[in-house]
This record gives structure tokens, C-alpha cells and sequence, in this order.
């Protein structure tokens, strides 16, 4: 069999949609010929842990963990305040504490926080790869550092390389909310040009993502989204007696939406049945600022706030939910994005309501699927009109239309691509 080295600092126990991805992969690759060598920390800094992932990964499959000096301890001695550690991720009122680590976090550790682990990494790989040989090298980001450490072990070592970005680099979301210096701007922006120059490939998981790519580089970027294992479906679920409005994983203040809570209000007050019926269900971290909108719009008693649950209940809430939900993030920049949990929804086969840009990437796909609509953010009729269509068929106990075309986002078939460009890469 032959054998590729995956590096990515998530891994089991891990949860969220990038430890997945990769644990995913790591499932079919030996089906298809290929070992994952999968390097990881071994005492990461994680917000959120499933151990039953760990059950995904083959026994083919070889993990090798090294430790990683990460700045969170430091914070957390400096912050006691409980806040997400350094966290850019929206643009919120933050203490002088969290201003004052932001700014040290952009402009001392770039690309991020774990760029400490760069050099002991390639050491350690460089020393391991001469007695445990590997024919290519996948590095999956962010933390985009898990590429530099793949860039210098490609030059050291002459392996070809392919740098996998779930998210973009310098045109992420939350780079705006970086209080970056100059220099540090153009480090960042140095950085992302060597990794997209100095790959043998480039993948990116959604097209606009993968356009943005091809722009700054002469590299093949190539276009592997995430997927659903159908696996992991291949049961039945079994409703409450209520009228689910469902959310799975984690629910960000940037992305409230408020049309849907008015929506859903409006929709109570003109049927009794409705309004008795109706739970928002939510399953996965939750920012309270959330459940504080819902609770101005008159819905509190509606809530089913599950908070944080492992991978494989959250698809048993999705299969069982009369509908989902999927708000984006309000920053223009997620346009682009095609969320991990698009693609679980897709293969529940519940409809689904996106809230974001109507001629975004989740748009295109629940377009093009059927599995849903998408409405705009301050879109409460059309919000109101699909809710209301999806009550009256699950009231009746008819089956809302499942979606076509998804079989080509199944895991098996995703991996499928990805082995072509290994055994491109390779020349086999």
C-alpha cells in the first residue's frame, strides 16, 4: 500500500467540520490503495472534543504525535475572565485584555498560534521520513502553519506536496478583524504567495475559493469539497411529535438571524397549532447572544438548547428535525464559503433554509439540489412563506422531497478525487 503523510493540527478527539473532513478521508484512503500517515499534536488546545470520531479511523491508518507549544496557556493565566481565547473570529466589543492579546496574537504569531511547532516538526518529519518513507505530503489548513511545515518538508525532502485549505488565507472572514501592522499584513500575505507558489497542488472546497486561489498562483487548484458519509445515515429517526426548526454545531452571534426568529413569531400568532407545535431545537455551542434574539422575539419557551453534543447525535437531530437551518455569517466574505454542515444537511435529507447571500455558494447548492431555499438576512416573507410550506407538508405527514445529485458529495466519492490527484502527483 502506498502511503501519504497527511499533517493536520486536528484530530481526534476533536470535533468540527475540519477534523472531519480529514478523519473522512483517512477512512477510505486505504480502500483505495493509500496509508494515511497522519502527523498531529499530541497535547493540542481544542474547544470541543468527540471521542467517538476516533472510531472512524482504520486500523491502516498510522498516527504519530509530537508536542506543541501553544501561547493559550499564557492567555488564560493573563484572562480570567473565561472569554475565546484570542479570538478573531467576529468583529464584537472586546475587553482592553482581549485588544491587547489580539494584537500581540496577529503580530507576533504569524500565520497564527501555532507557528511554534514549524521547526520541531520538520525536524522531527525530515528525521522520520528517512527510515519510514512516504510518496506524498498533504497539509490541511487552518491553522494555515500546518502548511509551512509541509512547504519546508517538500523543499528538505523533494516529496511532492499538496496544501489543502478548508478556509482561505489572507481573504478569510475574520483577517479583516486582525489588527495587523504592515509588515505584518505583508508577512501574512508573503507567506500565503510562497505556500500557493511552492505547492505541487492547491485544493480548495469551494469554487469561489478555488477562483481566488488561481489568481494569485501558477499552481493547479483544484476544487475537493467536503461531503456526508452515508454511513453515518444509514438509520431510521424518529421525531418528538413536534415541529423541529432545527440547528446542528456551532451557532455564531455573526451570523443571528433575525428575519427567521420574526418569522417564526409571526407564523405563532396566526396559528394556534403552529405556535404549540413549533421548537427551535439546538444542538451544538451556542453563542448566548443567540439565544438572547431568540428570546426578544417573544420565543424563549419554544427553545430546545441541547448545547454541545458529539457528531453522531447531532445527525440523529438532523434526521429527525422537521426542517433545518443554516445561517451564514453576516461578513460579505462568506459568500464564498460552503459550510462542512451543508453537506450533513444534504444527505439528512430534511429541507433545509439557508440564511445568507442568495447568489452565494450554499445558494448555488441548495439550488441546484433542491433541498432548500436561501433568503437574505433581512428576508422575513420569504423565511415565513418556506417555513409555512414545510408545516403544512409535515402536518400532513406527507415527505418533504429529498434532494438529487448529492451522491457526488459522498465522503467515498470525495476521497475518490483526491486519490486521482495523489496518483497524479505521483505519476502513476
Amino acid at each position: 500500500m502506498r502511503r501519504v503523510l497527511i499533517i493536520s493540527y486536528y484530530w481526534p478527539p476533536a470535533g468540527g467540520s475540519g477534523v472531519q473532513r480529514w478523519v473522512k478521508f483517512a477512512k477510505y484512503l486505504p480502500q483505495m490503495g493509500w496509508q494515511p500517515v497522519v502527523y498531529t499534536p499530541s497535547n493540542p488546545s481544542y474547544q470541543t472534543l468527540d471521542k467517538n470520531l476516533g472510531r472512524e479511523i482504520p486500523p491502516e491508518a498510522e498516527i504519530i504525535r509530537t508536542p506543541i507549544w501553544e501561547p493559550y496557556g499564557a492567555w488564560k493565566r493573563f484572562d480570567r475572565s473565561g472569554a475565546k481565547e484570542l479570538n478573531p473570529i467576529h468583529g464584537g466589543r472586546k475587553t482592553l485584555k482581549q485588544r491587547l492579546s489580539l494584537l500581540i496574537r496577529a503580530n507576533l504569531f504569524i500565520p497564527d498560534p501555532r507557528v511554534s511547532w514549524v521547526k520541531p516538526s520538520v525536524k522531527f518529519l525530515a528525521r522520520y521520513l528517512r527510515k519510514n518513507p512516504v510518496e506524498a505530503i498533504i497539509t490541511t489548513g487552518p491553522p494555515q502553519s500546518m502548511h509551512l511545515i509541509g512547504r519546508r518538508l517538500s523543499i528538505k525532502t523533494g516529496l511532492p506536496w499538496i496544501a489543502d485549505f478548508r478556509d482561505p488565507w489572507t481573504d478569510i472572514f475574520y483577517f479583516k478583524h486582525l489588527p495587523l501592522t504592515g509588515a505584518a499584513r505583508r508577512k501574512q500575505e508573503n507567506l500565503e504567495l510562497e505556500v500557493l507558489r511552492d505547492a505541487t497542488a492547491v485544493v480548495a472546497v469551494s469554487p469561489a475559493v478555488q477562483k481566488d486561489f488561481a489568481l494569485k498562483t501558477m499552481t493547479p487548484v483544484h476544487l475537493i469539497t467536503n461531503g456526508f458519509d452515508p454511513e453515518d445515515y444509514a438509520f431510521e429517526a424518529m421525531g418528538d411529535g413536534f415541529f423541529n426548526i432545527t440547528h446542528t454545531g456551532q451557532f455564531s452571534l455573526a451570523g443571528i438571524p433575525e428575519n427567521l426568529w420574526k418569522a417564526i413569531a409571526e407564523l405563532c400568532d396566526e396559528d394556534a397549532d403552529f405556535a404549540g407545535k413549533v421548537r427551535i431545537r439546538l444542538c451544538g455551542q451556542t453563542d448566548s447572544e443567540v439565544l438572547e434574539s431568540i428570546a426578544e422575539a417573544g420565543l424563549s419557551k419554544k427553545i430546545v438548547n441541547l448545547g454541545y453534543k458529539p457528531h453522531l447525535t447531532a445527525i440523529r437531530e438532523q434526521k429527525a428535525a422537521g426542517m433545518l437551518i443554516l445561517p451564514l455569517r453576516k461578513d460579505p466574505e462568506y459568500a464564498k464559503v460552503l459550510p462542512g454542515k451543508l453537506f450533513e444537511y444534504l444527505a439528512a435529507g430534511r429541507p433545509i433554509l439557508g440564511i445568507g447571500q442568495k447568489n452565494g455558494a450554499m445558494a448555488t447548492v441548495l439550488e441546484d439540489t433542491g433541498a432548500g431555499v436561501t433568503c437574505e438576512w433581512d428576508d422575513v416573507q420569504g423565511a415565513k412563506q418556506f417555513i409555512s410550506k414545510i408545516w403544512r407538508i409535515w402536518r400532513s405527514g406527507r415527505q418533504y422531497s429529498a434532494p438529487s445529485g448529492i451522491d457526488r458529495y459522498s465522503r467515498r466519492n470525495v476521497t475518490a478525487q483526491y486519490v486521482k490527484l495523489l496518483n497524479s502527483i505521483t505519476g502513476k
